[in-house]
């Protein structure tokens, strides 16, 4: 279905961990900055009447910039929910694992899932594996996702250009529609 017209209707924007940690000085330094792309699609969907779903990551690890008592747990500035818009916590990679993620978007009568967010390479691409899973067709705004160098088995360094790349092909090829956020709103319908 890539290319395919995507019904606003059934519709919904998955926006995943835009949280401060990932942008806190000792963090590493993602690959791109996916925020532009991202606050696009959000200010879109909402001038369309779409609908968003915020996933924010409350990390159970000690030390973690990531847990709820830290001030890397917070939302991005432009990336807190709205009124209408709900906030699902997570404490794992996938945004359907402990949460009731799964229940809302079948109660909204939700099939199509755009996610985005960080990481390209774990909570985007788990989440985004699960949902296709679960029956969902997903679609990742790759430009809207980044990524940081990861440790390779061998002891060098995988640039975060390079683990993006892999992991939008490997979603591609199985699990999911990647493509850039103005392809995505030029195919929003209704």
């Amino acid at each position: 279905m890539n290319g395919a017209a995507i019904p606003l209707g059934t519709a919904v924007a998955l926006v995943i961990d835009m949280q401060e940690a990932f942008w806190l000085p000792d963090a590493p330094a993602l690959h791109a900055d996916p925020e532009p792309a991202a606050l696009r699609l959000l200010e879109e969907c909402r001038a369309r009447g779409g609908r968003i779903i915020h996933v924010k990551h409350n990390s159970v690890e000690a030390g973690s910039q990531l847990a709820a008592s830290r001030p890397g747990n917070a939302l991005r500035p432009g990336f807190a929910p709205r009124s209408n818009e709900p906030l699902v916590t997570k404490s794992v990679n996938s945004a359907f694992i402990g949460t009731d993620l799964d229940l809302r978007l079948r109660r909204l009568g939700v099939t199509t899932i755009v996610a985005c967010g960080v990481t390209s390479d774990r909570c985007v691409s788990t989440t985004v594996r699960m949902g296709a899973n679960l029956g969902y067709r997903m679609i990742v705004a790759g430009d809207a996702c980044a990524a940081f160098d990861q440790p390779g088995l061998d002891g060098r360094a995988i640039p975060g250009s390079l683990v993006h790349a892999v992991h939008l092909a490997t979603l591609a090829n199985e699990f999911a529609e990647v493509a850039k956020v103005d392809s995505i709103l030029a195919r929003l319908e209704g």
